[in-house]
C-alpha cells in the first residue's frame, strides 16, 4: 500500500519519493481525474526540476513547488530513510 506524504489542493497528493544513487530525489504528485485520469508530475531535488507534467496548469506546479521547498528537508530526510513507505510503517 502506498501510503500518500502530503494532500494538497484538490486530492493532489504527494504520493512517492525516491533517491537514485547520485543522491537526488524525485518526487512524485498525481490527482485522479475522473475526465482524464491521473495527473501527475515529477519534480526533482535539489533543483526543482519538473518533468513529466500531464494535466497540471503551470500555476497549479508553482504552488506545489512552494509547498515542496517548504517540506523539502523532510522529503530528503523520509527519501533517504527508504520513502514514506518507511516512515508510515515506523
Amino acid at each position: 500500500m502506498m501510503y500518500p506524504f502530503m494532500t494538497l489542493d484538490d486530492n493532489t497528493e504527494i504520493v512517492h519519493s525516491e533517491m537514485k544513487p547520485d543522491g537526488r530525489v524525485k518526487v512524485y504528485l498525481e490527482r485522479p481525474d475522473a475526465a482524464l485520469g491521473f495527473r501527475h508530475a515529477a519534480c526533482w531535488l535539489p533543483g526543482y526540476q519538473w518533468e513529466d507534467v500531464c494535466g497540471f496548469t503551470d500555476a497549479e506546479i508553482s504552488r506545489f513547488q512552494d509547498v515542496i521547498e517548504s517540506t523539502a528537508h523532510l522529503i530528503l530526510e523520509f527519501s533517504q530513510e527508504g520513502g514514506f513507505e518507511h516512515a508510515a510503517s515506523l
